[in-house]
């Protein structure tokens, strides 16, 4: 079994040195969704809901947030990053948005905390905006679908979420 790398040998936090490490290009996705009723979906897609356009305020925030990440998560280094690609749609499955955010870096360390974060502020901003009208609405199934790049190399999880993975 692997070492936690946020821990040192007395069990202390700590922030991981990666100044020895090589740049790569990272990509991270994450998807979450947010669960509700029909009638609060049709209001999202209708441009109805009284706080405005959702979709276009939750796609800013998780792309703020995906840029705020390291002040949000303690050990969580500060990278840059190249690109926050945030989708935002009706379910498929029922009255739902999921969410994906595509997060991308050439950095010593991984974008998967960005996307998560990106991903679950854009659902925090969903449940914000709705509310009012739906307060039984759900955030659900936060999770990395993909990451590449560094040593560890490529992950990919199917798209239901598989505890496996």
């Amino acid at each position: 079994m692997k070492e936690l790398s946020h821990v040192d040998a007395k069990g202390r936090a700590r922030m991981v040195d990666v100044g020895g490490k090589p740049d790569t290009a990272r990509t991270a996705v994450a998807r979450a969704r947010v669960l509700m009723k029909p009638q609060t979906l049709e209001m999202i897609t209708s441009g109805s809901a009284p706080k405005g356009d959702v979709f276009a305020v939750a796609r800013v925030a998780g792309i703020m947030a995906a840029k705020k990440t390291s002040e949000l998560v303690p050990l969580c280094h500060n990278i840059p990053l190249a690109s926050v690609e945030v989708s935002l749609e009706a379910g498929a499955g029922g009255a739902s948005v999921d969410i994906e955010v595509t997060a991308k870096s050439v950095g010593k360390t991984g974008v998967e905390m960005e996307a998560l974060t990106a991903a679950s502020v854009a659902a925090l901003t969903i449940y914000d905006m709705c509310k009012a009208v739906d307060r039984a609405m759900e955030i659900d199934n936060v999770r990395l679908v993909y990451k590449s790049g560094g040593k560890s190399g490529e992950f990919t999880r199917g798209r239901s979420f598989d505890p496996a993975q």
